[in-house]
């Protein structure tokens, strides 16, 4: 019986290797397949998304009123992308790969739901709304970029408008440049409806709920799981704000010689939404835009560009410099560009590009910082083993946390003073803590505030546009503890003159999740790199910093994001970090503001 049992199981154990042996040769012709499927697809994908972001660059670097060559090119370009990414059999191929996930790689499973997140974004199932989606975006975009901002009649520019709402001290003008920076809004409004529903009814095709929905999606959550986690956010660091709120309300107050008031005027902050109050502080001995006054704008992006090499990073590539479009357009030019700053990754390849519109100033010194930030990581994860389809931020909010990230370290008093400047040489410490909460913390309950909650609003839960502009004064007020200088009627979209609003919809919440990141990476940095405070820190120079940077961007989004932020920082996603580096400063506000009421509700 023995001699049959062992014959019977060496049986067994010869059947089962053959099957593993047939099982095994089957995974391998799958994943073959698979490959054949991913390198056709990436080949005709890099070409098409090239063509489509010269033709977006155009149309956002030349802008000619009344010519529509450009954004007509732009619109064939990007329907030609969206043809391609959402066709039926890339949708149905990907997902029947998909079905057998036992057979993939996890490079081969993250490349294949990158192909099926793309088609969402135009599935050629509704080709034909796809098609007015891209039309509807491209003149969107026109009416935005294309407008012309006017004070009593006299041309005001983008960054006019942002000088005098930091300088003047004339609280009527203010009123008039601020009301004058939301009559935009009046001529985007029929468009963003138009966009709002044709944005919801493309990505439902493929299953998604709405377009807030899908771009949560891409973190790796629910719309729900977002909320929560915006919410934990907000809630833990509005202690901090509720002091910050009270002493601008009675520092604002004193300034313009008014009563105290409940909510902050808008027109008496220094930006056109309320997202950064820094320039409320001048800090004696820290007086970055006289000594940047004297440099050329062209200095400043030499800076920036010195700054990551001292790291270890390469010199930005000749493209770079040949094409990218860093300064304003000159007066008298006939057309006019894009003002905000933004980084391209042209062909997810090595042509780089920043548009900026960069002047010798504060702001725009950290700006080139934190927009070379991202063309860095850019070109860590342009490597042979990131597949082009995941050359992207390990999650959106990544790619801003560098930027911000670098911008920070640029502010840093010892950081300046190495680099030749000696405006941190006196400044009073507290003070340049106030300065930068002023903006990392202020800029939380406007981006996980009004701007999250408004665009979840519009897509999630579908707000009637008669209820859009109330709506955005109730967040506003509600998180920012803001207020219009007068009643805001509903013949107004204040909402809509914000351009991510229009171009870049239903993520901003990646901003402020970064805003979280890039604290928790700076304390990393400073603590068990630099050895330094953290609110006292100077990179330059230090290739430990370099490399530590280098090895988070490089796998792009080949890599888990939660996975990577533990084994940078050793925890997950925690404001804790933050709130430690603005605890000193907490302590202080609840001195300043002792005796005084706050005002603002609880969350």
């Amino acid at each position: 019986m023995k001699n049959i049992a062992w014959a019977a199981s060496v049986a067994l154990v010869v059947l089962a290797g053959c099957q593993s042996g047939a099982e095994g040769l089957e995974r391998q012709r799958s994943r073959a397949e698979v490959d054949a499927f991913l390198d056709d697809y990436t080949e005709r994908f890099q070409a098409l998304y090239r063509d489509s972001s010269q033709a977006q660059w155009e149309a956002n670097t030349r802008i000619v009123e009344g010519d529509t060559t450009a954004s007509e090119r732009q619109k064939a370009a990007d329907e030609a992308l969206a043809a391609f990414t959402g066709s039926k059999e890339n949708i149905e191929r990907a997902r029947a790969y998909l079905a057998r996930k036992g057979d993939l790689t996890d490079l081969q499973r993250r490349q294949l739901e990158a192909v099926l997140f793309r088609a969402a974004a135009g599935p050629q199932t509704v080709e034909a709304l796809v098609k007015r989606r891209i039309a509807a975006e491209s003149e969107q975009n026109r009416k935005l970029y294309g407008f012309t901002f006017r004070l009593d009649g006299a041309e005001l520019t983008p960054n006019e408008i942002d000088r005098s709402l930091r300088e003047e001290r004339d609280l009527e003008r203010r009123r008039k440049v601020w009301e004058s920076s939301k009559e935009v809004g009046i001529g985007l409004r029929p468009g963003l409806v138009e966009l709002r529903g044709m944005r919801n009814d493309v990505v439902r095709a493929l299953g998604y709920r709405d377009f807030f929905s899908y771009m949560v999606s891409e973190y790796g959550m629910s719309a729900d799981e977002m909320v929560q986690t915006i919410e934990r956010i907000n809630r833990e660091l509005r202690p901090l704000f509720r002091e910050l709120h009270t002493w601008a309300r009675h520092e604002l107050a004193a300034r313009y010689r008014q009563p105290v008031p409940d909510l902050l005027p808008a027109h008496w902050l220094p930006n056109r939404w309320g997202q950064d109050w820094s320039s409320l502080v001048e800090v004696e001995g820290f007086d970055l835009d006289r000594e940047l006054a004297a440099k050329s704008p062209e200095w400043l992006v030499r800076q920036a560009e010195d700054f990551y090499v001292s790291l270890g990073f390469e010199r930005l590539p000749e493209v770079f410099w040949e094409k990218s479009s860093l300064y304003p357009a000159p007066a008298g030019a006939g057309w006019k560009k894009n003002t905000h700053a933004s980084a391209w990754h042209i062909d997810l390849d090595r042509d780089v590009r920043s548009l900026m519109s960069v002047e010798p100033n504060t702001e725009w010194y950290e700006t080139t910082h934190h927009e070379l930030g991202h063309i860095y990581y850019y070109l860590c994860y342009t490597n042979p083993d990131v597949p082009p389809l995941l050359r992207e931020g390990a999650n959106r909010a990544y790619h801003e946390a560098i930027g911000s990230l670098m911008g920070l370290a640029a502010m840093q008093p010892r950081f300046v003073e190495r680099i030749g400047l000696s405006a941190g040489k006196a400044a009073d410490p507290m003070q340049l803590l106030l300065q930068e909460a002023l903006n990392y913390v202020v800029f939380i309950p406007w981006s996980t505030g009004t701007m999250f909650y408004f665009e979840k609003d519009l897509y999630h839960d579908e707000l009637p546009p008669e209820r859009w502009n109330a709506r955005w004064w109730e967040l506003a007020a509600r998180y920012q503890g803001i207020a219009p200088p007068a009643p805001r009627g509903e013949e107004f979209c204040d909402g809509a003159t914000k351009t991510h609003v229009n171009d870049d919809p239903a993520g901003y919440y990646d901003y402020a999740l970064s805003f979280v990141l890039l604290f928790q990476l700076h304390d990393t940095i400073a603590r068990k790199i630099l050895e330094q405070d953290p609110r006292d820190t100077c990179y330059y120079g230090d290739r430990r910093v370099g490399e530590f940077l280098s090895k988070l961007m490089t796998p792009g989004a080949s890599a888990d994001w939660r996975e990577l932020l533990r084994e940078a920082t050793g925890s997950d996603l925690s404001a804790k970090p933050m709130l430690d580096y603005f605890e000193p400063l907490r302590l202080w506000l609840v001195e300043r503001n002792r005796g005084r009421t706050c005002t603002l509700s609880d969350l």
